[in-house]
């Protein structure tokens, strides 16, 4: 039997994750100036948060938050290229673009 984990929706970089205790996962960069590996964070306000019950912010939870482990600080994405191309112009232009990200691991949600 599975024991009920706690489980939560926040809000990083215009994107909502929906995540669990112990979670690893990739998230927009966090811009911190002294943002460190292996630095607690703290993710505040929530959008969602389910333990026993459920609560629902309108719009958003003030008074839960998230504790958050920086894994990795600044990782790269994979390479998206775009390309413009004129037919039977010999006109075309390539663009390429790799995305920072931070790795965090949810430790707690409170």
């Amino acid at each position: 039997m599975v024991k009920d984990m706690k489980k939560a929706v926040f809000k990083i970089g215009g994107k909502q994750y929906f995540v669990t205790e112990g979670q690893v996962l990739e998230v927009e960069l966090i811009t911190d100036e002294n943002q460190k590996k292996d630095k607690k964070i703290q993710i505040q306000p929530l959008i969602l948060i389910n333990e026993a019950t459920t609560l629902i912010g309108k719009p958003l939870l003030d008074d839960h938050r998230i504790t958050a482990e920086i894994l990795e600080p600044d990782i790269l994405s994979d390479k998206v290229m775009a390309i413009r191309y004129k037919a039977k112009k010999r006109v075309h232009k390539i663009h390429g673009h790799r995305q920072h990200h931070s790795q965090i691991k949810i430790i707690e949600i409170a």
